[in-house]
């Protein structure tokens, strides 16, 4: 199994693959239109991937601007957005701590499963300079929205033992929080196997097609 970072520095369309499968009750959209109407909204996705959330809020929005460090992962989210028609995207490769978005020109910020990495490969001293960033870039009562792993393989949410110190975090910021289904679906076990174990390690029990996940949807106004 390769290190996230590999994954993600070389490994895009595998887990491209892997996140098509994912959320296949479509919880993810919903809960957010229930936060925060997208309708007219000019967003900045930070740690875009491959696209995951592009893909749901591209159709949704005024304008969408996604940023990850991986070019190689930005090149898969430009194709699926290319192939959805959409023309009111641009993309750029950039640090959290460090995005090229003028000053108070977003009116929601949204980060998938990425802005904890400031912690995992750094320290909480990058995760503030990060948030700075993204006051920076939000409008007055401009809203961030993180989500989070809350564990894959349990039908219950978990804290994950790697980002309990962002969790902490999270909580001194005064976020408000849901939990969420976000399972994997895939066309036959065999197909789970390859993705998931990937991605997620041969510790990961992976029985059927089905494989849970729960996911942690934070919020608060800037």
């Amino acid at each position: 199994m390769p290190s996230q970072e590999e994954v993600y520095a070389s490994h895009a369309d595998l887990y491209d693959r892997l996140i098509l499968r994912e959320d296949v009750d479509g919880n993810i959209l919903k809960t957010i239109q229930q936060i925060l109407p997208l309708a007219g909204l000019d967003v900045v996705d930070v740690g875009a991937g491959t696209g995951r959330l592009a893909r749901l809020l591209g159709p949704q929005v005024k304008t969408l601007r996604a940023y990850d460090a991986s070019g190689h992962m930005l090149s898969i989210a430009e194709n699926h957005l290319h192939r959805m028609g959409l023309t009111n995207w641009e993309t750029g490769v950039a640090d959290h701590r460090k995005l090229p978005a003028e000053t108070a020109s977003a009116d929601l910020v949204i980060s998938g499963w990425s802005f904890s990495y400031l912690s995992v490969w750094g320290s909480l001293q990058d995760v503030e300079a990060g948030w700075g960033e993204l006051g920076r870039i939000l409008r007055p009562n401009g809203m961030v929205i993180l989500l989070e792993s809350l564990g894959t393989g349990n039908t219950e949410p978990v804290e994950i033992e790697h980002l309990k110190e962002f969790y902490g975090w999270l909580v001194t910021k005064n976020f408000r929080k849901t939990v969420i289904r976000t399972d994997y679906e895939f066309e036959s076990e065999a197909e789970a196997r390859e993705l998931a174990l990937f991605f997620f390690g041969d510790s990961l029990k992976v029985e059927g097609t089905r494989l849970p996940e729960c996911t942690g949807v934070y919020w608060r106004k800037v």
